[in-house]
C-alpha cells in the first residue's frame, strides 16, 4: 500500500502535484535526500535527542517497516501509561511517527519536536491579518496532520498536541551539554544522533526545550478559520484527497505559480544527460501546452525580487518577452545606480531583445572605486549556529564564527591570500578568539575593507553584543569593541548607533546596483556573479587560465599550489567551486552542491555541515585533517571570488 506520511502531506500542502514525483528514481530530486545530513545542515539534529533525554521512561520503536512498527506501537499502547519515541500510527493508507507520543489512561500527547526557536512572550502563530504565520504553517499543518490520524485511529481516546521547540529566552546551564549527543554511525552506515552521557539534574531542570500546547491551532485548521480565505475543501477533505490521489499513483494538476521557482523536481542539464525526468517541466508541459523550445526562454520566475509572479503568471505573462514595463515598473532610485525597478526591467529588456551582453554603470562604479584606499582587503566568514550552546550561559542557536579567509590587493594590483582563522577544536566558543586574529589581520594599515552581502557585518554586530554582555573578565575587551565599532554599521538589534570609519564596502550592493550579467538568470549571489564575470572578461580568462596561482612567481596562495582557475567546458568557463575537492568523501556531490548553494541553508550550507561533523562526529585524524584542507580551500575561493570581481570591473572600466 503506498501510505500519506507525513512528509508526504508536507510536500502536499507545498504543491500537491509533488506527491506524483516524489521518491520515483526516475525524476530529478534537488533536494538533500539523507535526512540526517539536512538535519546537520540545519544545525538541529541534537534536539530530537536532546527532547527524548527530558522523559527518563520513554521506549523507542526501532521497527523500521509499516507493518512491524505498527505492532510494536500497538502492543506497548495496550499499557496504561507509557511513553513511546517514533510511535507508528496507521488509520487506513494515512501512516505517521510520532517524534514523542505519551499516554496516561484514555489521554494521548502527541510531541513534535522541530529545530526551531519560539519565544514564549513575543512569537504568535497567527499574523495581524487573521491567518495563520506563514512561517508557522508548515509546522502546524505538520501537528494537525498526525492530530487527525491518531483521533481516526483512536475515536475514543482524548487527543492533544504539542510542539517543542528551542526556547529563545533559555540559556545553557552548562559547559559540554552538546558534547553530549554525538553523531553515531551503525552498521549500514546510517548516521543518526546518540545521547553519549547523561544529563545533570541543573540540564533537566534548566530546559533549552520549551513544550507548547497547540490544539486551539489544530481546531482552527480543521475549521479552516486558520485561513483569511477559505480553503475550497476542509482539511480533512484535503487529506482524504491527497491521500486517495497518491494511493492510485495519480498526478494532482496544478497550474504554474511562483511556488514553481524553488521546485526540486527541476532536472539540471547534468540530470537531463544522465536519463533523468523533470517533473517540472511535465507539470507545465500539461498546463500551458509548452513543448521543450518554450523552456529556453527566460520565465518571470527569473526576475530578481519580483513580487508580480504570480499576477503575471495568472494574466498568461509567463515569458518575459511578454511582459511591458507597465509590468514591472520604472521608479527610479533615490541615491547611486539601478533602482529595483530598473534592474528588474533591465532584466526583461536584455531578455526580450535576445542581449546578452553585461551592463557597467562606469560612470556610477568609478565615483565608488575612487573613495577606496588601497590596500584593499577582501573577507568572508563562514559561521554556525549551533541549537545546543557550546558553553554555560548561551543560548540556543547563538551564531559562532569559526572562519574566515582574506586577500589583499596592493595599489600595483599584487594580489595575496595572507590570513586566514579556522578554530574547529571541540565544545571551545572562537568568538573573541576570532576577532582578535581578524583585527591583527586589518589593523597594520587604513585600506578599504570588503565583503559580500550582510553576512560579516551581521556577525560581527553579534559578537559585538556578545563582548558586551558577557560578565567574565575579557583583559581586551574594550579594544575588541573599538575594532568592531571601526569596520561595521550598528544593526537594527543595537542599542547604540555607529559607521566605523573603515565600514567594510559591500559588494553584492554595488552588483546590485551597478553590474547586470544575463548569464546569472536575475542572481545576485556570488555563486552565479563569479561565473559569470569569468565568462565575460578576456583579462580574467587569460590571467587565470595559467597555474599562477599559488605558484612562487604567482599569486600567493596559502592552500593552493601552482593552480589554473579557468577551465573551459564547452567554450565556457567552468564554475571555480566545482573545481575544488570533495568537502566529504561520503556525501554525494549532489548533496554537497545543495548544501553549498542553497538559499535556505545560507547560515549553513557545506561550512556549516562540515564544522558540525568535525565537532560531534568520531572520525579518524586523517579525516578530520582532510576536511580542514577542503574548509580552508572554500574559504580561500570565497575572497579570492571577490578579488575576481574587483579586477574583472577594474579592467572594464580601463577599456
Amino acid at each position: 500500500m503506498r501510505y500519506l506520511t507525513k512528509s508526504r502531506f508536507k510536500l502536499a500542502t507545498e504543491c500537491p502535484a509533488k506527491l506524483f514525483y516524489t521518491k520515483k528514481p526516475e525524476y530529478a530530486d534537488q533536494k538533500i535526500d539523507d535526512p540526517f545530513l539536512m538535519a546537520l545542515a540545519e544545525g538541529g539534529f541534537q534536539v530530537g535527542e536532546l527532547a527524548k533525554a527530558y522523559f527518563s521512561d520513554g521506549v523507542e520503536v526501532h521497527e523500521l517497516g509499516y507493518d512491524e512498527s505498527v505492532e510494536r506501537t500497538n502492543e506497548l499502547l495496550r499499557t496504561d501509561r507509557v511513553t513511546i519515541f517514533e510511535a507508528a500510527i496507521r488509520f487506513e493508507n494515512l501512516f505517521i511517527r510520532v517524534d514523542i507520543l505519551r499516554k496516561v489512561g484514555n489521554r494521548i500527547e502527541l510531541i513534535e519536536v522541530k529545530s526551531k526557536s519560539y519565544d514564549k512572550d513575543n512569537d504568535e502563530f497567527f499574523g495581524k491579518r487573521e491567518g495563520i504565520s506563514a512561517k508557522w504553517k508548515p509546522y502546524l499543518y505538520d501537528i494537525a496532520f498526525q492530530k487527525y490520524v491518531v483521533l481516526q485511529a483512536f475515536p475514543g481516546m482524548e487527543v492533544s498536541a504539542f510542539l517543542m521547540m528551542t526556547d529563545k529566552t533559555a540559556t545553557c546551564p552548562t559547559d559540554g551539554l552538546n558534547q553530549k549527543i554525538r553523531i553515531a554511525t551503525d552498521a549500514n552506515g546510517r548516521k543518526s544522533a546518540k545521547l553519549v552521557a547523561e544529563l545533570s539534574g541543573a540540564e533537566l531542570d534548566q530546559r533549552l526545550l520549551h513544550q507548547v500546547n497547540v490544539d486551539d491551532e489544530c481546531d482552527r485548521i480543521f475549521a479552516g478559520t486558520d485561513v483569511k480565505e477559505p480553503e475550497p475543501m476542509s482539511f480533512a477533505d484535503r487529506i482524504r484527497f491527497f491521500s486517495e490521489n497518491y494511493s492510485l499513483d495519480q498526478k494532482i494538476q496544478m497550474p504554474p505559480s511562483s511556488v514553481c521557482k524553488s521546485c526540486e523536481f527541476r532536472a539540471a542539464a547534468k540530470d537531463l544527460d544522465n536519463g533523468f525526468l523533470d517533473g517540472f517541466k511535465e507539470c507545465w508541459k500539461d498546463q500551458l501546452g509548452w513543448n521543450d523550445a518554450d523552456f529556453g526562454d527566460p520565465t518571470v520566475l527569473e526576475i530578481w525580487d519580483y513580487r508580480g509572479k504570480d499576477k503575471m503568471i495568472e494574466a498568461g505573462k509567463i515569458k518575459l518577452a511578454q511582459l511591458t514595463i507597465n509590468d514591472v515598473g520604472s521608479k527610479p532610485s533615490d541615491k547611486p545606480g539601478l533602482s529595483r525597478n530598473e534592474r528588474q526591467w533591465m532584466q526583461v529588456e536584455k531578455a526580450r531583445s535576445k542581449d546578452d551582453s553585461f551592463y557597467l554603470d562606469a560612470e556610477g562604479l568609478s565615483r565608488e572605486m575612487e573613495k577606496w584606499k588601497f590596500p584593499l582587503h577582501f573577507i568572508d566568514f563562514e559561521t554556525a549556529t549551533p541549537a545546543i550552546p557550546f558553553n554555560a550561559g548561551r543560548r540556543p542557536y547563538e551564531g559562532i564564527a569559526f572562519q574566515f579567509s582574506h586577500h589583499v590587493v596592493e595599489a600595483d594590483g599584487t594580489i595575496a591570500h595572507c590570513g586566514e582563522y579556522l578554530n574547529t577544536e571541540i565544545g571551545v566558543f572562537p568568538n573573541y578568539d576570532f576577532v582578535r586574529a581578524l583585527r591583527s589581520e586589518l589593523s597594520s594599515d587604513a585600506g578599504a575593507i570588503f565583503r559580500y552581502a550582510a553576512h560579516e557585518n551581521t556577525y560581527l554586530n553579534l559578537i559585538y553584543r556578545q563582548l558586551k554582555e558577557d560578565k567574565s573578565d575579557i583583559a581586551d575587551r574594550d579594544e575588541l569593541l573599538a575594532f568592531i565599532r571601526s569596520i561595521t554599521k550598528s544593526g537594527k538589534e543595537s542599542t547604540e548607533e555607529w559607521e566605523g570609519e573603515r565600514s567594510m564596502v559591500d559588494l553584492f550592493e554595488l552588483v546590485r546596483s551597478f553590474y547586470y550579467d544575463p548569464y546569472t538568470r536575475g542572481s545576485n549571489s556570488i555563486k552565479q556573479v563569479l561565473p559569470a564575470i569569468l565568462n565575460s572578461s578576456n583579462y580574467l580568462q587569460n590571467k587565470y587560465s595559467e597555474p599562477i596561482y599559488g605558484s612562487s612567481s604567482g599569486i600567493q596562495s596559502l592552500n593552493f599550489s601552482d593552480w589554473a582557475w579557468i577551465r573551459l567546458e564547452n567554450g565556457k568557463a567552468a564554475d571555480p567551486y566545482k573545481l575544488l575537492p570533495p568537502m566529504f568523501q561520503d556525501v554525494s556531490d549532489e548533496d554537497v552542491v545543495i548544501l553549498s548553494q542553497s538559499f535556505e541553508l545560507s547560515d549553513g550550507g557545506a561550512a556549516m555541515t562540515a564544522y558540525g561533523r568535525l565537532q560531534f562526529e568520531d572520525m579518524s585524524d586523517y579525516e578530520r585533517g582532510e576536511i580542514r584542507k577542503a574548509l580552508l580551500k572554500y574559504c580561500e575561493l570565497d575572497t579570492l571570488a571577490m578579488v575576481m570581481i574587483y579586477e574583472g570591473w577594474r579592467e572594464f572600466l580601463k577599456g
